[in-house]
């Protein structure tokens, strides 16, 4: 395996941010070309990463005392992610899987959201490059 291409997941959940598909494609990339050997390609690579970004949700996490307000949020994001390793003929190391993470933090999301999305961007995309290359 030489190459490695890794499509636009788009976001798909019923609340939107912004930036966060362009975040995680690119966090994506990133992860891969510093951490392995593998020349990325704009398409067709031995290894293709396509998908899309299936949930992004902030729930209460931890409701303060005496109060029904939240103490402490939970900024959760869900990716489903197709892998596809076209240099294995038994389609093997093949995975159709979804990973999620989440980071919990105080206050308005508002003034934290492009820090937390880079945060859990960065769990994500070890969890999906560690499921597509733990066992080289």
């Amino acid at each position: 395996m030489k190459t490695y291409s890794v499509e636009i997941f788009e976001n798909i959940s019923p609340f939107v941010s912004a930036t966060l598909s362009q975040t995680f494609t690119e966090g994506l990339k990133e992860r891969i070309r510093t951490q392995s050997k593998l020349s990325q390609v704009n398409q067709d690579g031995d290894a293709i990463f396509s998908g899309v970004i299936t949930n992004y949700a902030i729930t209460p996490a931890a409701v303060e005392a005496g109060t029904d307000m939240a103490a402490l949020n939970r900024l959760s994001i869900t990716v489903k992610v197709k892998y596809v390793n076209r240099k294995d003929e038994t389609g093997e190391s093949d995975f159709e899987e979804s990973f999620t993470q989440f980071k919990e933090f105080r206050g308005q999301v508002n003034s934290q959201e492009m820090t937390l999305n880079q945060e859990i961007v960065k769990m994500l995309t070890e969890d999906v490059f560690n499921r597509a290359f733990n066992n080289w």
